[in-house]
């Protein structure tokens, strides 16, 4: 038997409560009782609470509350387990490949039926985001800086290239929401809490500054409440009609501020409540491609698409024309 085989039935034998000694062990398993001694070793180190006692009556036992403990997973445990590796690995999840490794180890010391149907279950689950950029280390960075209380400093780029001075942050939580990654915490730069995309994040190091994070301090609530109206505030809203095929209109909600938007739903109708600032902006630009799709129920917003529609037919027109004229001169 390999060695992770022996430590197994070593931990099987010890869980029945009964007290073995090294060469009973080797006995039983027929092995030498160096190798007992390893395995012993091994299993201490992996974090297995395991007593010896010497004497005539001594040998090794398991502390009571371990041996109570279930050993295995269940078979809905295991599904659980696979899917969840799953969607970590495709969201960028800093710990994907310690969920990979737990899965193996799972494969690894089950039989032909049940690693039949993991495998089965593991084929049965696809998870589609967009690619994360290879910043999974800045993930862990800023996950480890906040479960210890480190404050980092962060070189952070605003948006088309325009990149901020560094600055320390005080990492109080990271968050997934809609396909990002967010880190929330205090800016040192402007003095509060903000929140920050991770994929626009250029730098990273840690530093000898320690913090406490505010208690009872929700990180998924923060985000939220700055990302989304606040319908109580000084805001002014309209409220949209928005007829369509239902999977059209599904796959609208699912935007994040159509969905926290939605005052009433029909198969074919939605009405929605929103900020007339996001109906004269990028509304129009992000309904633009639902083309003839949408009936639309707004004064507001069918006049600020048609301005926009407008503008897009006048660059391609000349870009077009341009285009055109260059052909002619050759």
């Amino acid at each position: 038997m390999t060695k992770a085989d022996n430590m197994l039935a070593i931990l099987w034998m010890l869980r029945s409560g009964k007290r073995m000694t090294a060469k009973q062990l080797a006995e039983e398993l027929e092995i030498h009782v160096r190798t007992v001694y390893r395995c012993i070793d091994s299993l201490c180190a992996s974090g297995v609470p395991i007593v010896a006692e010497s004497g005539p009556n001594g040998g090794y036992s398991i502390l009571s509350r371990f041996a109570d403990s279930p050993l295995v997973f269940d078979a809905e445990e295991q599904k659980g387990l696979i899917h969840a590796a799953i969607f970590a690995k495709e969201a960028g999840y800093p710990y994907s490949d310690a969920l990979a490794r737990a899965v193996d180890k799972l494969k690894r010391y089950a039989n032909e039926k049940q690693l039949d149907r993991l495998e089965r279950h593991s084929g049965g689950l696809s998870v589609i985001y967009p690619p994360t950029g290879g910043y999974q280390a800045y993930l862990q960075m800023l996950e480890e800086a906040a479960g210890q209380g480190r404050t980092l400093e962060m070189e952070y780029d605003r948006g088309k290239g325009a990149a901020s001075p560094p600055r320390l942050f005080d990492p109080y939580g990271i968050v997934f929401w809609k396909g990002s990654w967010y880190a929330v915490g205090h800016c040192g730069y402007r003095g509060e809490i903000r929140s920050f995309r991770v994929d626009r994040i250029r730098g990273l190091r840690e530093t000898e500054g320690r913090f406490e994070r505010p208690a009872g301090f929700s990180a998924k609530d923060h985000l939220l409440g700055n990302l989304l109206p606040d319908p109580s505030g000084p805001a002014e809203f309209e409220t949209v009609r928005i007829k369509a095929q239902e999977q059209v209109l599904n796959e609208l909600c699912r935007h994040w501020l159509f969905g926290h938007a939605l005052m009433e739903r029909r198969p074919e109708e939605a009405v929605f409540r929103l900020e007339r600032s996001t109906l004269q902006t990028y509304v129009p630009y992000f309904l633009m491609p639902y083309s003839t799709a949408l009936h639309i129920e707004s004064e507001l917003l069918l006049r600020k698409m048609t301005e926009a529609g407008a503008r897009i037919l006048a660059h391609y027109e000349a870009m077009l024309s341009g285009q055109t004229s260059r052909k002619g001169d050759e």
